[in-house]
């Protein structure tokens, strides 16, 4: 499908949707629950360096935010060892999501290499759409602090990774795209979830699991420049568990592969 066509049906899509249903942006979670806790091996990939870097989890809990049911999802990825000292990686990223996963607020603190940088998303659902306050400081500097107004569903980091666990896969074939729009720092841009078949992925618990590929791309308003930000093995099942998510870094990229899961909800 070329580029014209893409944006053709992306519009269509929009236009013919209610504001009120763009505004909710409400999905049924099928897939997770209070208490799942996922635990990972971190491998960091540096050109034809592949070396075991550190560990990571993936905790969900059920928690209040401001009076209502929410779910706290929190993603660590501490690097360690020989990798650590060569591009040490202390991330925390902490995303709350309400019962119909749509996103309320994502953080994230990052130190990477040398560098220290926090970025807070905090979202509202009003009746003319949906505001996104961001804000990022690096090193100790404001970068940017503003405020965005959308019309359709807007997803953060860890918030569109709940929504590929809930998504139907069942009638996709390879190459094929839903479009959703995510937050990249300062501005909202075109997302496409690309579905890249199936395969049986062996993960560090011994298990050998039968997962559905994925893998994310941000486009520009255009949908003429691109770049991948993240890839995942979802297990071909009911609970979607992650057993692979890779992430790119300023130089290489993190590879995570399950070695625990608990708290499944099927």
């Amino acid at each position: 499908m070329n580029k014209t066509i893409q944006l053709f049906l992306l519009f269509i899509l929009v236009v013919s949707l209610p504001q009120g249903a763009i505004a909710q942006c409400k999905i049924i979670n099928n897939s997770f629950k209070d208490g799942e806790n996922i635990s990972y091996d971190l491998y960091f990939n540096y050109g034809i360096v592949n070396a075991k870097a550190g560990t990571g989890s993936l905790k969900t809990n059920l928690v209040n935010y401001k009076g209502n049911s929410a779910f706290n999802v929190r993603m660590l990825l501490n690097t360690s060892g020989l990798a650590g000292s060569v591009y040490t990686v202390n991330d925390t990223l902490v995303s709350y999501i309400d019962m119909n996963l749509r996103p309320l607020l994502f953080t994230k603190n990052a130190f990477e290499g040398k560098d220290y940088s926090r970025e807070v998303q905090s979202f509202s659902y009003v009746e003319d759409g949906i505001k996104v306050r961001t804000n990022r400081v690096f090193n100790g500097k404001k970068k940017f602090e503003e405020t965005i107004t959308t019309h359709e569903c807007t997803y953060d980091y860890l918030s569109v990774l709940a929504l590929i666990r809930n998504l139907d896969y069942t009638d996709m074939e390879p190459g094929d795209q839903k479009q959703i729009q995510f937050i990249s720092g300062r501005e909202i841009v075109n997302m496409a979830v690309n579905y890249n078949g199936l395969s049986k992925i062996k993960a560090n618990d011994g298990q050998t699991y039968n997962t559905v590929q994925i893998s994310m791309t941000i486009y520009d308003k255009a949908f003429k420049d691109k770049k991948e930000a993240i890839s995942a093995s979802l297990t071909d099942d009911a609970n979607r568990i992650p057993i692979i998510i890779n992430t790119h870094l300023k130089i290489g990229a993190i590879r995570a592969v399950l070695k625990n899961v608990s708290g499944l909800r099927n």
